[in-house]
């Protein structure tokens, strides 16, 4: 069986020697339109189906690494050391594992994020696509987005599309060795879509999103029509965003989230994220749309919503919606350099 570590190998080229002191990069979170759920190979974190997001501008993780004169990785996370016991920092020294280039290389790894750690943001997506850029800014690793995408993935599937801004796809692939699986950037631009958080719990969730789609794809006796469904998702997605077509984009991100939700509902033991106040937003969006107002919502594998919208009902949705964090996509993406809070 090909393992991460061939595949690793199979990509990084023979530098030992780090180019300069530090390396430093800058990830954004992403926000799935059509989601990823299901792996057809647990092992490489390779899908079942393609998947399409968008990500959510100068929301995400600054990674500096650099090389330690210690017997251990440390691992800082928000200015506060992460203690080696616990499932974060054991995620993280396993993919430093696969890219180690000696057995006594030791690194410092300091990240800071502005998204909640594992509450459905894609804090995992952006943590490891922040932590390979830095490795690659580290030993300048000539090597294109396409193949850092598929080191990404490495570490979380997701993370393979934290490399771009803007809406970016995910393809599913059929080599074995997952090499032709990896993320690329779409040439939609949309500078009015509009994104809102509203953040029901932002502790970490109970269930980890793999643990959840592992359930759902060998539990869930409606698993077998998830492929489709995507499929479909995905033709309708680029047709909406070819047009700008907000309500068609809309419905469809809708529907494949409460689809992907349904299928977790029906796995065993049944996997439910969403909250009493996740329930009520829902509704007071399927009430907001009923009166006319162009709003709908996608979730991910936790209780926090996402609204999308235009720009011009911005005012409508801080009404509606006083809590919500708004997200411009499109504006105001962040230089790598202006996103490094003093790391």
């Amino acid at each position: 069986m090909v393992t991460k570590l061939d595949v690793v190998q199979a990509l990084l080229p023979k530098i030992t020697v780090p180019q300069k002191s530090s390396g430093v990069a800058f990830a954004p979170s992403n926000i799935a339109l059509c989601k990823y759920w299901g792996k057809r190979n647990v092992e490489l974190n390779l899908p079942v189906t393609s998947s399409l997001s968008i990500s959510l501008s100068n929301l995400g993780a600054c990674t500096k690494v650099s090389l330690a004169d210690a017997a251990t990785d440390q691992i800082i996370l928000n200015n506060e050391v992460v203690a080696s016991n616990t499932v974060f920092y054991r995620r993280i020294v396993q993919f430093l594992h696969l890219i180690r280039p000696t057995k006594d290389t030791v690194f410092n790894v300091t990240t800071k994020t502005n998204i909640p750690v594992a509450a459905g943001l894609a804090s995992s997506a952006c943590g490891f696509a922040g932590l390979v850029l830095a490795l690659a800014d580290l030993f300048e690793w000539p090597l294109a987005l396409e193949q850092l995408s598929i080191l990404a993935r490495m570490g979380s599937g997701s993370a393979c599309r934290s490399l771009w801004h803007g809406f970016v796809e995910w393809q599913v692939g059929s080599q074995a060795n997952g090499l032709d699986s990896y993320a690329y950037p779409l040439e939609y631009h949309w500078p009015e879509l509009r994104i809102g958080l509203l953040l029901v719990d932002k502790s970490q969730k109970p269930q980890t999103s793999s643990e959840a789609m592992q359930c759902t794809v060998e539990t869930s006796p409606f698993y077998s029509l998830w492929p489709k469904t995507v499929s479909q998702a995905l033709q309708e997605t680029h047709a909406a965003l070819a047009s700008k077509d907000f309500w068609s984009l809309g419905a469809v991100a809708e529907a494949n989230a409460l689809a992907m939700h349904a299928l977790m509902l029906s796995s065993t033991p049944a996997i439910i994220y969403s909250q009493a106040p996740t329930l009520d937003y829902m509704q007071r969006v399927w009430r907001a749309r009923a009166e006319g107002l162009a709003v709908f919502f996608t979730q991910d594998a936790g209780p926090n919503l996402k609204l999308l919208y235009l720009v011009k009902d911005e005012a409508k949705i801080k009404e509606l919606f006083a809590e919500v964090q708004c997200v411009a996509p499109f504006e105001a993406v962040p230089h790598t350099a202006e996103c490094l809070y003093d790391l």
